[in-house]
């Protein structure tokens, strides 16, 4: 799923060049350092947090339209001077980046097939990953 997120950005202008980041529609605070850093974190928090949402059951939130983020209202209005951009996220995406964890299943085998692997040092796990990419279509 692939989505675009109003950011306000709030550069301090000082030596670490900070910048400082709100995703409202996330209720996201966070920054970075420069505006490239600061475009990074913001996607890498909303990313989080959205397949947070999805793992435990929640509707991810939907994006607000760019004219109704109002930089004045924003957590950060009175640290600098603000501006919105949009930033996109796609959570299928970030999920395959960010979410290596091994899930342990259960395969039933024939012995006779069992025993042929592993005389042929193949590792069954690896087979069956790359079959499931391959069936789906997808890739790392």
């Amino acid at each position: 799923m692939r989505n675009v997120y109003p950011v306000i950005f709030t550069p301090l202008h000082d030596e670490k060049d900070t910048v400082l980041v709100e995703v409202p529609d996330m209720e996201i605070i966070t920054e970075g350092y420069g505006m490239v850093d600061a475009v990074y974190m913001a996607r890498d928090a909303i990313g989080l947090k959205g397949i947070s949402y999805e793992d435990e059951g929640r509707e991810i939130p939907a994006a607000s339209e760019l004219s109704t983020v109002d930089v004045s209202k924003g957590t950060f209005a009175e640290s600098g001077t603000g501006s919105v951009s949009l930033v996109d996220i796609d959570f299928t995406e970030y999920r395959r980046k960010v979410d290596n964890r091994t899930v342990r299943r259960n395969v039933t085998l024939p012995s006779w097939l069992n025993q042929e692997a592993e005389k042929a040092h193949i590792n069954v796990s690896r087979v069956l990953q790359e079959a499931l990419m391959a069936k789906l279509n997808v890739s790392r």
